[in-house]
């Protein structure tokens, strides 16, 4: 009797759990690929951008280690075009996996020829750039994490000092940071090493709580600027770092690893995504390495409004605005993944391009730029803010908790 019971118990979950994921598949499949915006800036393409010319502009552009090495790659024609309107008075910002898959590998490696290739294509784009160009380490430079993650950041900082001496690549010999560089008058970018705190084995030895002691100390003698926060990982996300996953991925879950991995796991497929939003793989927020470094960041950032964080690691591009501030994945450089819409953000899309940040004399602008016939999706006004249509009365965090799930 107790045997039935569970049986047909089950049967009965199993169909709810193939309806919920029918209902899931169909509603992606109406909204993948498409830019969402959220209803509050709707009127996103009537705003006016300033006429005059900005002081300073900044390409932030993650996760490129994929490009074509035949010079065709339309990301970094599209970046070619963003330099030649810019000129000297910019910043190109690399978010880290310059590399993939695993970075620069060792002389003779099998897989070094197409990792110098695919670096090659990205240098050789930036090469003529009268502006600053910053490089960025990821996950995937630390050979995907790995014990001997530092040997792979080391050799690929020392191919940028001889391919590309111009450049800055921070922080130096994978430190954590912070480390700054002043853009232009008033306008200054501090960069973090993330992968420091989620690296496995050596790495350089630090303080994990101090460079966030040094955050708040610039942050705070800088008021009078605006200031730019870059590191590789993201602090908010509706992708698959962020614990969010498609219906597809509960009945093929390896996809999450390889696209092509077409095993079919009904059922029991779903607790791989299950694993990744609650316990997370090293490269994700649940995982508790990610969790501190995202918590400690979240709780300097959250006491300066206006300063903008920007981002790579999942393959798309979002924008959220939270408690002030300004949150940023450019991830987009070389690959495309899914990416959840609504939720807390005010604009996602998943597509390749990149998001350039603009600063007037008065006012900060964000742009998103994506290759095709209208490179231009979405922009807003950072700063000032735009005034809200109506006061906002703030849930309750229970409530506003399942709300954006």
């Amino acid at each position: 009797m107790v045997s039935s019971f569970a049986f047909y118990a089950l049967l009965v979950f199993a169909g709810l759990l193939l309806l919920w994921l029918l209902s899931r598949y169909m509603e992606e499949r109406r909204y993948r690929r498409r830019p969402y915006v959220a209803p509050a800036c709707n009127d996103w393409a009537m705003q006016p951008v300033p006429e005059e010319p900005p002081l300073h502009r900044v390409a932030l552009l993650g996760d490129p280690g994929a490009v074509a090495t035949t010079g065709s790659d339309p990301v970094l024609q599209l970046l070619e075009q963003w330099q030649q309107e810019t000129g000297r008075s910019g910043t190109i910002i690399i978010l880290g996996d310059n590399v993939y898959p695993v970075g620069m590998p060792p002389l003779h490696h099998p897989r070094r020829p197409l990792a110098e290739a695919r670096f090659d294509a990205l240098l050789d784009s930036l090469r003529q750039f009268a502006g600053n160009v910053v490089l960025l380490s990821g996950n995937h430079d630390w050979n995907k994490g790995r014990p001997d993650g530092w040997e792979y950041l080391r050799r690929q900082e020392a191919y940028v000092r001889e391919k590309l001496p111009s450049a800055h690549y921070l922080p130096a010999d994978g430190t954590p940071g912070p480390v700054t560089l002043q853009l232009a008058p008033g306008l200054l970018l501090i960069v973090l090493n993330t992968q420091w705190w989620v690296q496995r084995g050596a790495r350089p030895a630090a303080n994990a709580k101090e460079p966030f002691r040094q955050l708040r100390q610039l942050l705070e003698a800088n008021r009078h600027q605006r200031v730019l926060v870059a590191g590789h990982h993201p602090l908010y996300s509706n992708a698959l770092h962020g614990g969010k996953f498609t219906a597809k991925q509960h009945i093929f879950p390896f996809t999450t690893v390889h696209k092509r991995a077409y095993v079919p796991l009904p059922l029991i497929g779903s607790l791989l995504p299950l694993y990744r939003k609650l316990v997370g793989a090293a490269e994700d927020m649940a995982h508790p390495r990610y969790r501190k470094m995202r918590r400690r960041l979240l709780r300097v950032l959250h006491d300066f409004p206006d300063v903008v964080y920007a981002a790579g690691h999942d393959h798309n591009l979002q924008y959220f605005q939270r408690h002030g501030g300004h949150y940023l994945v450019s991830g987009a450089g070389s690959k495309t993944a899914f990416v959840q819409k609504g939720g807390q953000a005010t604009f996602v899309h998943e597509h390749t391009g990149f998001f350039s940040v603009d600063f007037y004399p008065r006012q900060t602008w964000l742009r998103t730029l994506e290759p095709g016939a209208a490179s231009e999706v979405f922009r807003v006004r950072l700063y000032p803010a735009r005034a809200a249509a109506a006061p906002v009365v703030p849930l309750p965090k229970r409530l506003e908790h399942l709300l954006s799930r």
